[in-house]
């Protein structure tokens, strides 16, 4: 599993040309799955991410994480962070989850967040969507399952 994390002042997403989900500060997310995934580490991954410490306390210093600001995370499905660029010029996406298991452990991500009391906004699986974003920072996490979860 592999999440990107971008700290945002704001960020939404359109689908067929009309707002799906919008969030004011928070994170926005970029998450993909492959095969070996699993539930438990959806559940790591979730922990590690909502506990990062990367907004500003009163001194100026990443030392807050996103509950302690009441922050939101707006989440989008996105297989291609398995791209597999290591051939040619064209993208093999190989190592990605089929649908059949990316969407069961894409929902409970989403779940697994809301439990926690966080305001989620979500995509649409699989959907054409358009994602914007005002990056606060900038920062941007890249979670790797293989590294956190070893």
């Amino acid at each position: 599993m592999k999440v990107v994390v971008q700290r945002v002042k704001e960020s939404s997403v359109t689908i067929d040309g009309k707002v799906y989900g919008s969030i004011q500060k928070g994170f926005m997310v970029l998450v993909g799955f492959c095969a070996s995934d699993t539930q438990e580490i959806v559940e790591k991954m979730v922990d590690k991410m909502i506990g990062l410490r990367v907004f500003e306390d009163d001194n100026g210093k990443m030392n807050l994480s996103l509950q302690d600001v009441n922050g939101s995370i707006l989440s989008i499905s996105q297989f291609t962070l398995y791209a597999d660029c290591k051939k040619g010029r064209r993208p093999s996406f190989i190592h990605a989850a089929k649908p059949d298991v990316a969407i069961p452990l894409y929902d409970y991500f989403n779940e697994t967040i809301q439990v926690q009391g966080i305001h989620l906004e979500t995509g649409v699986f699989g959907a054409d969507m358009k994602v914007s974003l005002i990056n606060d920072g900038p920062v941007t996490i890249i979670l790797d399952s293989q590294e956190i979860c070893k």
